[in-house]
């Protein structure tokens, strides 16, 4: 559903070798400002889109170790030249003896996300590998756990803001239909791992994130710059896009705010924004006008409500215009007509 053109693959900015250093941002209100330095860090799934920004980010100060089956040499080779020390390990089968006895922080982003209907598979990994990770590194100082808002029970209100006590369920996303309900079974098992291992963890449900790397506001982007149709949800869909500046300020807060049992929220931008408003504006940017085609199935609306996050840690620092500013720059450079 989201396929890219050659076209658009042709006028997209290289960004291996083109994409700029992230800048510090300064967060606003409420924020600790926590910040990770001279520590050995674990990362599950360092080439994914939320975990490479991360581990540039980290490697600045910091000794970080990033693990996953690097299937793609090229992925693992762009993991290597951050500074990241990685090793092949497969989380459904894990072989931890090339890697140090003791991290002090563990960060789980890596996940099994696929069309199939695998469940087996798919628990074994999300679920199982979690408990697996969690106790080989039960001497860590904190975990963080990197869940989804998928493992929440849909709402018919695509502007319905969805808060940690909310049901869970199985959305069965056809873009991956073990997504969901391995997910909830990811975070029933580092909830009872938490308190059997006296684990201080964060388990962080993600919203909507983006980089010029990625994400699902940047897969719309490059259907605008494509001339492709953009499905939405019939109903109407909502998000809290949220850049990667505040993914990765956010991190040491997150981390300093693991507990016994496990400390939840939702993590998302500051704003519910729907699909119409934010890609009508993505477009805006590179000179384009959406077409939108509603579809009664596809990646429902997930807005959230951020009261949880904001006590914890208070609030972001990009607003998701600036945020989507920087990333259709530096994603289409030729094409950039915004601000």
């Amino acid at each position: 559903m989201f396929g890219v053109s050659h076209a658009a693959r042709g006028a997209r900015t290289n960004l291996a070798t083109a994409r700029p250093p992230i800048a510090r941002a300064v967060a606003t209100w409420g924020s600790t400002m926590s910040t990770l330095t001279g520590k050995r860090i674990l990362v599950t799934g360092p080439a994914g889109q939320i975990a490479f920004p991360l581990v540039q980010d980290l490697v600045r100060d910091n000794e970080v170790w990033g693990i996953a089956r690097f299937g793609d040499p090229e992925s693992r080779a762009k993991v290597d030249e951050t500074g990241c020390i990685t090793r092949v390990v497969d989380l459904a089968n894990p072989d931890w003896q090339d890697l140090p006895d003791r991290f002090d922080h563990v960060l789980h982003l890596a996940i099994f996300q696929a069309t199939s209907a695998d469940y087996d598979y798919a628990l074994k990994v999300n679920a199982e590998g979690t408990a697996l990770l969690m106790h080989r590194f039960a001497n860590s100082t904190s975990v963080l756990i990197v869940s989804t808002v998928a493992v929440y029970d849909s709402n018919p209100d695509g502007a319905y803001l969805y808060r940690e006590n909310d049901l869970l369920g199985d959305n069965r996303a056809p873009y991956s239909p073990t997504y969901g309900i391995s997910k909830i079974a990811q975070e029933g098992v580092a909830r009872s791992m938490a308190r059997v291992l006296n684990l201080p963890t964060t388990i962080a449900r993600m919203n909507v994130s983006y980089s010029p790397l990625g994400g699902l506001p940047v897969m719309q982007l490059d259907m605008l710059v494509a001339d492709m149709d953009v499905p939405v949800m019939a109903g109407g869909s909502s998000f809290n896009p949220i850049d990667e500046i505040d993914i990765n300020l956010q991190v040491p807060q997150l981390l300093d705010v693991a507990s016994v049992p496990a400390t939840i929220c939702n993590w998302g931008g500051d704003d519910a924004v729907s699909t119409e408003e934010y890609v009508t504006y993505l477009g805006s940017l590179v000179g384009k006008t959406p077409r939108f085609v509603y579809v009664p199935d596809g990646i429902a609306g997930r807005a959230i409500d951020n009261t949880r996050r904001e006590e914890l840690i208070g609030g972001c620092s990009v607003h998701w215009k600036d945020g989507f500013q920087r990333t259709a720059k530096t994603r289409y450079p030729d094409l950039y007509v915004g601000p």
